[in-house]
């Protein structure tokens, strides 16, 4: 009995950390029920480029979701469409001219150095360039406080670059960022540590302005040319509608099915019905705290996990009906009846998680959302079903034998034929006779 308390409390302990987490943590939304943009790319021929093969695709929506991902975006999906097109989902920015801004700003970093051409001095490329970028960090000038760009090179750039400055002392190197001239610092001596800094100029950067620079050299560039083809926006007002109908229609199963379950199974029904509604809070605490982007078809994978839930509960309350029959005490009816009925569980669920697994590799984002919460919830619910159940189970009726078989859905008729089963089998077995 000191066990079963040490896990009621654990319990108790996972049910307050849930709530927490739900309180705290914000749900992230799926594009369909949030709203927000959605563009499709296709990728263009160029003079180098005359056919566009599957693995410029991979490169591009790799170069894509690194881009978005880098730039805060989240939970934005990149998938493809055809030979050359990519549909991007970016949830929660409704601004068209925004969301184009994350995809199409480039981040052309060059190094450049005076020349003299026709009697006037012009810059030109040294080579270096935001290929040979390893990373850009923001930081604050510590003489003058103003917003800086650090810049780290690659093993390559590092090379390039001690060998220009080597070259370069006592002359200009300027810094060009998308065609812009941003600093042209004096080289005072070789730079072979791979580092450097865009400082802005004598008016500095706004914090923004260097954000936004940094932010876009970490993104990097794209690998071919993609032009947007097609763009629209998903209302909210259409996902705040498919948000209510999937609470109510929870809200109404998980009703139905917990007055089946206190109406059928009496007693451990409403055990039942308490271990699904912490099992629903675990759920969804976890859904927060991984987190799980929930679109409508993840919502269906939710609700559909809290009646494979009920199932487990049903497999093992059965089996523990059985073993009442067949004689046996309530605590050990109890024990046979989880011990019975895992097997059946395990293998069910199982199939399940395997056929989520697929769908998740293999299907569409929308699929992939239904997959991945359908499989979280299969997993908890087996943890619901023999952990929280069991324990409630053993902490309500302890070890004794069932008084009053009608809390099991049960007469006293079949449970007194199976303890006369047991003394017969008994009886026989004393005198050596065989069934």
């Amino acid at each position: 009995m000191k066990n079963k308390l040490v896990m009621f409390w654990a319990i108790v302990l996972i049910i307050i950390a849930s709530i927490v987490t739900i309180c705290v943590k914000p749900t992230k939304l799926g594009l369909d029920l949030v709203g927000g943009s959605r563009l499709v790319l296709e990728a263009q021929t160029t003079d180098t480029i005359s056919h566009i093969t599957p693995d410029m695709m991979s490169s591009l929506q790799f170069a894509i979701e690194n881009r978005v991902n880098k730039l805060g975006v989240s939970e934005t999906v990149v998938q493809r469409s055809g030979d050359k097109r990519l549909v991007v989902e970016i949830p929660d920015v409704s601004d068209l001219n925004q969301a184009k801004a994350y995809l199409g700003e480039t981040a052309e970093l060059d190094f450049r150095k005076p020349v003299m051409k026709n009697d006037s001095e012009q810059w030109v490329s040294t080579g270096l360039t935001g290929k040979d970028l390893n990373s850009a960090n923001l930081s604050t000038n510590s003489q003058n406080g103003q917003w800086v760009v650090d810049l780290e090179f690659n093993s390559a750039g590092t090379k390039k670059f001690a060998e220009l400055t080597k070259k370069m002392v006592g002359q200009q190197m300027a810094i060009f960022f998308n065609g812009e001239l941003q600093s042209a610092p004096v080289i005072r001596e070789p730079i072979t540590g791979g580092r450097a800094q865009i400082s802005g100029g004598d008016s500095g950067f706004a914090y923004e302005e260097a954000k936004k620079m940094v932010d876009l050299l970490n993104a990097g560039a794209l690998p071919i040319p993609a032009k947007i083809i097609e763009e629209n926006t998903v209302g909210p007002t259409l996902g705040a509608d498919s948000i209510a109908k999937s609470k109510l229609a929870g809200a109404i199963g998980l009703g139905f099915v917990m007055i089946f379950m206190a109406c059928y199974y009496r007693a451990p029904g409403l055990i039942a019905d308490i271990a699904l509604i912490l099992y629903s809070i675990m759920l969804f605490a976890l859904f927060k705290a991984i987190p799980v982007t929930l679109t409508l078809a993840g919502i269906a994978g939710f609700i559909l996990s809290i009646g494979m839930a009920v199932d487990a509960n049903i497999l093992i309350f059965e089996r523990t009906k059985e073993e009442l029959k067949a004689g046996r005490t309530l605590f050990t009816a109890i024990n046979s009846g989880f011990d019975r009925a895992f097997t059946s569980i395990f293998d069910s669920n199982m199939t399940t998680i395997i056929t989520c697994i697929i769908l998740y590799c293999c299907g569409t984002s929308i699929v992939r959302g239904f997959a991945l919460t359908l499989a979280i919830g299969v997993i908890v619910s087996m943890f619901s079903a023999i952990t929280i159940t069991k324990n409630f189970m053993h902490l309500a009726f302890g070890t004794g034998n069932l008084k009053n078989p009608a809390m099991f859905g049960l007469k006293p008729e079949e449970i007194g034929e199976g303890f006369q089963a047991v003394e017969t089998k008994r009886e026989k077995a004393k005198f050596g006779i065989l069934d």
